[in-house]
């Protein structure tokens, strides 16, 4: 999801910060702060540990510090022992700012002494929403993407800086570091806190896909799927579409979303033009058995660390092919995302859970793609085999405004500069807009 930034390290020029490897004296109220989550809240909650005031950043209105070549490039903070985490990642607070440098943790196992290697976050900040694209009175902020890195007690982070010249000005305003705890994985958690009306809501978007409070919506064949329009807010046709069969889908109560975190209202676009693929970049170290808890830290981590007002992606797929629900809204209307910056309107985001950088996606996964993507832009009568113009909202690689003649199945890179969805994953984009396009009857 994040481009890799290669940079030197060295011992001679690590500084070590006063982070000791001892529990919090009262762990029901260590490390609060903005976006921290009682202890109560099920399920999981967020640890958000502040690193202002640490010698990494310049306080604000400060001139930025300068520093002889070479000092202060690595930053290191000693092992901390916390509360139980699964998830983690660093958040700051101007969305706009970039982590101009090397973040990589490594983690203690939960209940042992085992550590793992040092694993790099990916830093730049290219899942995102587009200006002005949620909750108005919150300001969503810059962050990493997360790391699974499964039950944990304790964590080491180091900081490389890409400029040795200016180290402190380097790095934004208000770094923390937040550690997610899904919760426990259990039947009970897996279909969600008690009912609210958010929740109630939330489940009655998916009429009449499924009932309310259901935890997956079923699979349906081609012919059945056509009814799947007027859901998505369309008009039946008067013959045949090209539709693909519905995918069996995990609902948001099917994984366990507390709908308590999200914003209560749900954002539409007008049409899903494209849907933009991506990887999660969360690693690829974790069992199916997981993935449901690896959503739950992604949401917790997008609505109470990054200020999102939802999770970012609207459907996600785990390595043996589950397909979830991502967003709120309901899995056939036009949802706007949190995804592509530039491109989240008029499109679907679609995350494979794991980093394809180097590893290839499975193949259960691919197909599992193919079948979405055939259901749901046939919804809106897309050819995954074409191109869709796309107005840009503003990026990195497209200017605020320019219309770019997009795949209607594209990779992250094709709407921003960014190494996502990975290189294998990205590889694999051509045979799915056949794969798809076949089964829409095309």
């Amino acid at each position: 999801m994040r481009p890799i930034l290669a940079t030197c390290l060295g011992a001679a020029c690590t500084a070590a910060l006063a982070l000791p490897l001892a529990p919090p004296a009262h762990p029901a109220q260590a490390a609060a702060g903005p976006g921290t989550a009682s202890a109560g809240d099920l399920p999981g909650a967020t640890q958000s540990l502040p690193l202002d005031g640490l010698g990494l950043t310049a306080p604000h209105g400060a001139a930025r510090a300068t520093v002889p070549p070479q000092e202060n490039t690595v930053h290191e903070l000693p092992p901390r022992a916390v509360r139980p985490f699964s998830l983690v990642g660093v958040v700051w607070d101007d969305a706009a700012r970039a982590l101009r440098g090397r973040a990589q943790v490594r983690t203690r196992a939960r209940g042992s002494a085992q550590w793992s290697d040092w694993q790099d976050l990916q830093t730049d900040s290219d899942d995102a929403p587009d200006p002005g694209g949620e909750p108005q009175g919150t300001r969503a902020r810059g962050s990493t993407a997360p790391l699974w890195v499964g039950a944990s007690d304790a964590i080491q982070l180091r900081l490389t800086l890409d400029d040795p010249h200016r180290a402190a000005g380097a790095l934004p305003h208000g770094l923390r570091l937040e550690l997610v705890d899904p919760g426990p994985d259990t039947p009970a958690v897996r279909g969600g806190p008690p009912p609210t009306p958010a929740a109630a809501a939330g489940t009655a978007a998916n009429a009449p896909l499924a009932p309310p409070g259901a935890t997956e919506i079923p699979a349906a064949d081609q012919a059945a799927a056509q009814a799947d329009i007027a859901a998505a807010g369309g008009h039946l046709p008067t013959g045949p579409a090209h539709i693909g069969a519905r995918p069996r889908i995990v609902t948001r109560a099917g994984w366990g979303a507390d709908e308590r975190l999200r914003e209560a209202r749900f954002v539409y676009t007008h049409t899903v033009r494209a849907a933009f693929v991506h990887h999660s970049a969360t690693g690829n170290n974790y069992t199916c058995a997981q993935a449901p808890s690896v959503i739950r830290g992604l949401y917790r981590y997008h609505v109470k660390s990054s200020h999102w007002r939802d999770i970012g992606y609207n459907f996600l797929i785990d390595k043996c092919g589950t397909v979830y629900e991502g967003r709120a809204g309901g899995v056939a209307k036009p949802v706007l995302g949190a995804h592509t910056l530039g491109f989240n309107n008029d499109s679907t985001g679609i995350a494979l859970l794991g980093s394809f950088n180097k590893a290839a996606p499975t193949r259960p996964a691919v197909e599992a793609l193919a079948r979405l993507t055939a259901w749901k832009l046939g919804l809106y009568g897309a050819d995954p085999r074409g191109r869709a113009p796309m107005t840009s909202s503003g990026g990195n690689l497209y200017r605020r405004g320019k219309t770019v003649q997009q795949h209607v199945i594209s990779g992250h890179r094709d709407g921003f500069k960014t190494e996502c969805p990975g290189t294998r994953l990205y590889a694999d984009l051509p045979a799915v807009r056949q794969a798809a396009a076949h089964l829409q009857g095309r």
